[in-house]
């Protein structure tokens, strides 16, 4: 061990022995007695994992990794099949699913070095938004949006309670420590974070049953390096052991959820809450189990394969089981569309549209304008972007002005580039990007970047 790691862990066990002093302990799981949310109000839980292909899921073609959970969650609700992520990356996708603002107008854009990137004071959350309809909030697992003492604190953007590691440096599936609210609280050796998250999320559940409640469980898996308990049902299969790895993790994950939901009804709230899965953004490895299905790209690009996502959404009695929807969204939607739910206005200037129309059947769906994206490849502002405007999808790299055209209609995969027949098409994607990008306040890359030229072959 260098030098450098021997005082970067004597730090860590400081602070953790101090959050210990203050009382802060493990806990097991906890039973509350059965009762009813008596507000009227609809509980909401998004649970997101990370680096889930959109091919990960037997819902939506994978045949090797079993997710049964996930497929009946799929077949009690809604699937969507053009659903997207914030970004291409963890700390972009995560802020736009938090403040509803797209790439363009969001202060977080891109995954930093740490300490991460906080959130600001004057960046609404959708935690604030519910806090303020009388919804207890609170966070169960990866935050990655502000550290201990900073602005984006969980416990300062809206937050009654959190339970997460909250800073992306600090993910280990086999954690020595975690932070509970304000405080690090050490972990017992060998404990699974995935089960840690879990338990934690049950017991709030219980301990909220008896008024609304907003969840966000943000699930590390099936994030690379892969980390569990056992290779589960996969472990005599001939396959590499990374991949074995990367199954058990979903399977894993997808039977926690089976345990979401099993406490819903133990404690009757089935049917007084309204469910989201999805993942923060496209797989870093699509190839053994072709993880990003049909699509092309993965994570870190602005191909389908690194944006579009799963996103099941399942409230019984409110959403026709069953349904698959071709209705594009985003994650900057999620605010607006809780704020909804919650029966609330949404702030004003956010790029989201609410997708209650979309999910209930009930009232007409707003149109929503062309959907957009930008991604710093590196830290001197390599620039890409991308729009997606009803079938048409450009991407734009600004390192060499080259603008390509995919018709999703007929090329899911993207394998087409079909700019140079569609020159009014190109012009009119370059003007959408122009105009909903801002200059990245910390990135570097203004509106400088379209002083350079636009190539469409």
């Amino acid at each position: 061990m260098t030098k450098s790691k021997q005082k970067n862990r004597i730090g860590l066990w400081a602070i953790v022995t101090i959050g210990l002093l203050a009382g802060a302990v493990l806990v097991g799981r906890r039973v509350f007695p059965p009762g009813r949310a008596e507000s009227g109000k609809p509980n909401i839980i998004f649970i997101l994992t990370d680096d889930l292909g959109y091919g990960d899921l037997g819902s939506y073609g994978q045949t090797l990794i079993k997710t049964p959970n996930l497929d009946r969650m799929a077949a009690e609700g809604i699937r969507f099949t053009d659903c997207y992520s914030g970004s291409t990356v963890c700390a972009s996708a995560r802020c736009g699913l938090m403040t509803g603002l797209h790439n363009g107008h969001a202060y977080i854009r891109t995954n930093s070095k740490p300490p991460d990137t906080p959130l600001r004071k004057q960046d609404e959350t959708v935690a604030e938004l519910l806090k303020s309809a009388g919804y207890s909030t609170g966070v169960i697992g990866k935050w990655g949006l502000g550290g201990a003492v900073s602005s984006g604190n969980p416990t300062r953007k809206g937050f009654d309670y959190s339970y997460c590691f909250l800073e992306h440096g600090e993910g280990d599936y086999f954690p020595t420590y975690l932070w509970r609210d304000e405080q690090p609280v050490l972990i017992r050796p060998g404990s699974y974070q995935q089960a840690l998250f879990t338990d934690d999320a049950v017991q709030f559940i219980r301990r909220n049953h008896k008024h609304p409640f907003f969840l966000y469980l943000a699930y590390m898996v099936p994030h690379a390096p892969a980390g569990v308990p056992d290779e589960g049902p996969y472990k005599k299969m001939g396959w590499p052991k990374q991949d074995r790895e990367y199954a058990a993790m979903i399977s894993y994950m997808d039977r926690d959820v089976g345990h979401i939901f099993q406490t819903l009804k133990e404690m009757g709230l089935d049917d007084d809450t309204v469910v989201f899965f999805s993942s923060d953004n496209g797989p870093p490895r699509p190839d053994f189990f072709h993880s990003a299905g049909p699509l092309n790209g993965q994570k870190r690009s602005l191909y389908e394969g690194g944006i579009r996502i799963p996103m099941i959404v399942r409230w019984p009695g409110r959403i026709t089981p069953g349904q698959v929807s071709n209705q594009p969204w985003a994650f900057w939607d999620f605010m607006p569309t809780a704020a909804d739910i919650a029966g609330i206005g949404p702030p004003s200037g956010l790029d989201g549209i609410s997708m209650l129309p979309t999910l209930t059947g009930v009232g007409q769906q707003a149109p929503h304008k062309p959907l957009y994206w930008e991604f710093y490849v590196t830290a001197n502002s390599d620039f890409l972007q991308a729009v997606r405007m009803g079938k048409w999808k450009a991407i734009r790299d600004i390192r060499d002005g080259q603008v390509s055209l995919y018709d999703l209609d007929v090329d899911i995969g993207e394998n087409t580039d079909v700019a140079a027949q569609h020159p009014d098409i190109i012009a009119g994607a370059v003007q959408l990007m122009k105009q909903e990008h801002t200059p990245c306040l910390t990135c570097g890359t203004g509106s400088e970047a379209f002083e350079e030229p636009i190539h469409n072959h």
